[in-house]
This record gives structure tokens, C-alpha cells and sequence, in this order.
């Protein structure tokens, strides 16, 4: 299913695409992280947090200069927005990472939002919620904040100036489960619509997968992931449901991946699984394999690595599909 954009950019701005002096940009790590705004996912009152959720943000770096952030217990879903200074009309929302135990602040999300933020890609961080803390249809709360955040971004169009047909969602790691489940059940009905946003399609236009985990096959799954996901004792239809490999087809956003080989905490066999059954649907993919790079790298544990490479390619397949 393909996005109608010329219905939906009758609420839009519609911008030019980034100069190439912009695809040239260098990213170095600003002194502030903070983001320019940040709006909630969902009307207040709509969701109920489990009763003794307490979200909270937790430090794991002593490194001043290389903050490491995870927020845990997330009672609030929302959208941390990068907004540059010459919108080029792109949008990427971003899923970080953390097991589904946390989302990943920093490595993860604002790192990389202010990177694309100063090519003129407006970037969106979501911090979703965690299927194992206690909500109702707990493996589904995931994939419903997602595609209510392409809904919701969509909706923005004409005020974040973006085109609305140009959204791209990405994820890392427990993250990148959450961008290929919505990669393969964009239009799953897994939350009630509340508003006009909730009209607007919630598949994206692309959507990149970095050392994601991706398959509940208990023979590659991340065990963690997999726990908090589905339970330990998931049965068979169960594990086909959440594992996204299972469930390709060929109306699905052009995919992008990317892993390491010598991935020790989530098998580079996820994404290979991925990209084989996406080949056979034949839907568009893309995918990058380096020798090293381990689980994590982010942008700044990629330096001095050939890996380190990673984000230009990216941004060269959002040129080749048009998104930037």
C-alpha cells in the first residue's frame, strides 16, 4: 500500500530536497543534547501506567563528554523533536534501543538526531513504551506508539514542515524490533483511533534497521528481548506473530539494514533472516554487513572502524528512494 501524497500534502508544506554542501556536513558531539521540543504520543488521560510505574533517567557514563542516558519505567510515550534550522522537508523517527528493558537516550537517539538535524532532516526520537512493565496488551504497546508516531508526525506536517510522504522510521537494536514490526504490520489493528491522526496511514516511506533484533526463533532470538516481549514460554503462533521475519510482504516500506558479524548480543542472523525473506517477497532491501563493530556501536563506538561508515551510507539510500 503506497502512501496517497498528493492527498496528503494538502496539509503540508511541500520543501526542497537538502543541497549537497548539506550532505556534506561533519558531526561532531554539540555540548547540549537537549532536544527543541517534546509532545506526548497521546491525549492526556488516553493511557493509564500501570499502577508503581516510575519513569526514570539513568546515567551509565562517568564521561562528561560521552553521555550514556536510559529511560526506564516510560509512563509518558512521547516524541523528542530535532527541528534544524532549514527544514529540507524529510522526517526520521527514531526507536532506540535498551532489551525492552529501557530506551536508550543518548547512543542511540539524540546522538544520531542531531547528526541528521544538521542536514535539514527534521528527526523525531520515540520513547515508547515497555511491553514488560505491566500495560494492558503488553507485546502490542510497542508497535501501537509507533504507528501512532507516524500518524502523529504526519499530522504535523504543515507545522514541522515536512512532507508528509517523506517519513522514514528507524530503529536500533530492541528498537529495530519495534521499526520491522511496524515494517511488516504497519496496518495492524492494535489500538483504537481517538483522533483525526489516527486517519492517516502509519506506514512509513523507508525504514533502516541497525543491529536490530528482529526474530522471537529461540534459536537466534535476544533472550531478553524475547522475554519481555512475548514470555518465556511463548507458544508457536505466538513467536510467528512477534517476529517480523514471518511476516513480510510486499507492500512494505524499502527496507535498510545494518549489523555486524561479530554481533555477540544480537545475532547478525537476524537481519540476514530478514533480508532473505524480504528478497523472496521481493520488497525493496538493502543491507550492510561488516566484519566489526560488535552490538551498539552507535556513531561513536564505530570510530577508527570500517563501520564507522554507516551513516553516509544511509543517508545515500534515503537520496536513491527520494527521501532526502
Amino acid at each position: 500500500m503506497n502512501v496517497d501524497r498528493r492527498a496528503l500534502l494538502t496539509a503540508s508544506l511541500a520543501l526542497p530536497f537538502a543541497s549537497a554542501a548539506a550532505a556534506q556536513t561533519a558531526w561532531t558531539r554539540p555540548a547540549d543534547l537537549a532536544p527543541d521540543a517534546s509532545i506526548a504520543l497521546w491525549p492526556d488521560g488516553h493511557i493509564k501506567p500501570p499502577s508503581g510505574l516510575v519513569e526514570e533517567v539513568v546515567q551509565r557514563s562517568d564521561d562528561p563528554d560521552a553521555s550514556d542516558r536510559m529511560l526506564q519505567g516510560i509512563t509518558r510515550p512521547r516524541l523528542d523533536i530535532f527541528r534544524p534550522a532549514k527544514p529540507n522537508g524529510a522526517a526520521v523517527i527514531l526507536a532506540p534501543g535498551g532489551g525492552y528493558r529501557y530506551v536508550v537516550i543518548d547512543k542511540e537517539g539524540y546522538e544520531l538526531a542531531r547528526w541528521l538535524r544538521t542536514r535539514g532532516v527534521t528527526v523525531y526520537v520515540l520513547f515508547y513504551r515497555l511491553p514488560g512493565d505491566g500495560w494492558t496488551d503488553g507485546p502490542d504497546v510497542p508497535l501501537a506508539d509507533a504507528q501512532r508516531a507516524v500518524r502523529l508526525v504526519r499530522s504535523r506536517a504543515a507545522v514541522d514542515h515536512i512532507d508528509p510522504a517523506r517519513i522514514t522510521f528507524g530503529g536500533f537494536s530492541a528498537g529495530g524490533q519495534v521499526a520491522t514490526s511496524l515494517l511488516t504490520r504497519f496496518d495492524a489493528n492494535v489500538h483504537a483511533p481517538i483522533d483525526a491522526a489516527d486517519a492517516l496511514p502509519a506506514r512509513p516511506d523507508a525504514l533502516a534497521a541497525i543491529y536490530p533484533v528482529v526474530s522471537m526463533d529461540l534459536a537466534i532470538a535476544h533472550a531478553v528481548s524475547r522475554e519481555k516481549l512475548i514470555g518465556a514460554n511463548a507458544d508457536a503462533a505466538r513467536e510467528t506473530l512477534y517476529s517480523p521475519e514471518r511476516n513480510v510482504r510486499a507492500d512494505q516500506p524499502p527496507l535498510w539494514l545494518l549489523h555486524a558479524e561479530d554481533d555477540s548480543v544480537v545475532k547478525v542472523d537476524n537481519s540476514v533472516r530478514l533480508r532473505e525473506a524480504t528478497r523472496a517477497a521481493r520488497a525493496p532491501v538493502e543491507a550492510h554487513f561488516f566484519e566489526r563493530g560488535e552490538h551498539g556501536f552507535g556513531l561513536m563506538k564505530a570510530a577508527g572502524l570500517p563501520v564507522a561508515i554507516w551513516p553516509e551510507l544511509l543517508w545515500n539510500w534515503l537520496g536513491s528512494h527520494k527521501i532526502v
